[in-house]
C-alpha cells in the first residue's frame, strides 16, 4: 500500500502546497485507489503524478469546507474523458450531494458514470472483502469526520511440504487452502487449513483525520494505528488561534499519536506562514511529543510494506 500526497496546505494554495488531497494506492491490494478530500486543482495535482483518475472509485471527504471540496466537480467531470467508467461510491457529510446536484444542473454537466453518494455517521460506513472502513465526528468549526481503515487479517504462508504429505495434490486445492478454505479430496479426507497454513497476517489500520482540534475522537480513531494522518495547521505559537479555528498544532498532532500508541504519524495541512526553511523547527517541536513524525509536502509518496514505513523518492 502507497499514499501519495496531492495537497498538503491548509486554507488555499501557496507556492509549495496545493490544498487538501491525498490518495491510497491499493493497487497489490484490491486494485483501486482512494481518494481523501479533494481541494482546488486536486485534478491539476494528479497530472504530475502517476496516479489514474480512473482508478480511483472511492472518495472519502472530512468536511464541507472549500480547501476540500472545490476540487471535486472539475474531478468527477474530467474522470470521465480519462477512461473512467466504472462507478464512484463517495462519503461525506450531509449536504454533499445536494451541492454537487445544484452544480452539475447549472453547469449542464452529465457524468455517464455512477455517482453513488453516501452520506456518513459514526461507526461502519463501509465493508468490502479486504477492507472496513469507519468514521468518527471530530472537532471543528462545521461538521467534520475523521476515517479509519482497517485491513482484514491476510491469509497465513501455506505450508506446501505439509499439504502435500496429507494427499493434496498441486493445483487449484492448494491455493483454496492458502485462502482459507478446508478441502475434501477424492478419498473423501478433509485437509484443513488450519494444519497446513500458518497464522493469519494482521493487516494494516490507517486513520485519516482531517481538520480538527484535539478530541478524544481522534484519539480512539487512531487507537493502534500503523499509520496516522492528522492535521498539523500551526506550531504552538500559534494554539490559541488553532483552538478558536478548530485546527491543530504539531503538538497537538503528536500528542494524540502518544496518546493512541500508533506506529507512525504524517502531519498534513500545514499552514503557508510556514516557509520550508522552518520545517526542521516544525518538526522538532513534534518530536519532542512523539518520535516518528514525517512532514507531508505535495507529491510526498509513503510506502508501507512488511509492517514498515517509507517515503519514496518523488515521481
Amino acid at each position: 500500500m502507497d499514499i501519495e500526497f496531492l495537497g498538503t496546505g491548509a486554507g488555499m494554495p501557496s507556492k509549495q502546497r496545493n490544498t487538501s488531497a491525498l490518495v491510497l494506492d491499493l493497487t497489490d491490494e484490491n486494485n483501486e485507489n482512494w481518494l481523501f478530500d479533494c481541494g482546488e486543482a486536486t485534478q491539476h495535482q494528479l497530472l504530475y503524478s502517476a496516479i489514474k483518475p480512473k482508478k480511483i472509485t472511492k472518495i472519502f471527504i472530512t468536511h464541507l469546507h472549500g480547501d476540500h471540496i472545490f476540487g471535486l466537480p472539475g474531478f468527477l467531470s474530467s474522470r470521465a474523458f480519462l477512461g473512467g467508467e466504472d462507478p464512484v461510491d463517495l462519503y461525506g457529510p450531509a449536504g454533499l450531494k445536494e451541492w454537487l446536484q445544484h452544480t452539475y444542473q447549472l453547469t449542464g454537466t452529465y457524468l455517464p458514470y455512477k455517482l453513488n453518494v453516501h452520506e456518513v455517521h459514526d461507526g461502519l460506513i463501509l465493508e468490502t472483502d479486504e477492507f472496513k472502513v469507519f468514521a468518527k465526528e471530530v472537532q471543528h468549526v462545521v461538521r467534520s469526520f475523521g476515517y479509519r481503515i482497517e485491513q482484514k487479517d491476510l491469509p497465513g504462508t501455506l505450508l506446501i511440504d505439509k499439504a502435500i504429505e496429507q494427499g493434496v495434490p498441486k493445483g487449484p486445492l492448494l491455493q483454496r487452502l492458502k485462502d482459507g478454505q478446508d478441502v475434501e479430496l477424492e478419498n473423501g479426507q478433509t485437509v484443513y487449513s488450519k494444519d497446513v497454513t500458518t497464522e493469519k497476517k494482521k493487516g494494516f489500520v490507517i486513520s485519516v483525520i482531517g481538520d480538527t482540534s484535539y478530541c478524544d475522537a481522534s484519539v480512539k480513531l487512531s487507537q493502534d494505528a500503523d499509520i496516522l494522518i492528522h492535521e498539523a495547521t500551526f506550531t504552538e505559537e500559534f494554539s490559541e488561534g488553532a483552538r478558536e479555528f478548530g485546527h491543530s498544532t504539531i503538538v497537538d498532532a503528536a500528542t494524540v499519536a502518544n496518546e493512541a500508541h500508533v506506529k507512525n504519524l504524517i502531519a498534513n495541512h500545514i499552514s503557508a506562514r510556514f516557509l520550508p526553511s522552518e520545517m526542521p523547527a516544525f518538526l522538532a517541536e513534534g518530536t519532542a511529543v512523539f518520535p516518528h513524525i514525517y512532514i507531508a509536502d505535495d507529491f510526498a509518496r509513503f510506502q508501507w510494506k512488511r509492517g514498515e514505513l517509507k517515503k519514496l523518492a518523488k515521481h
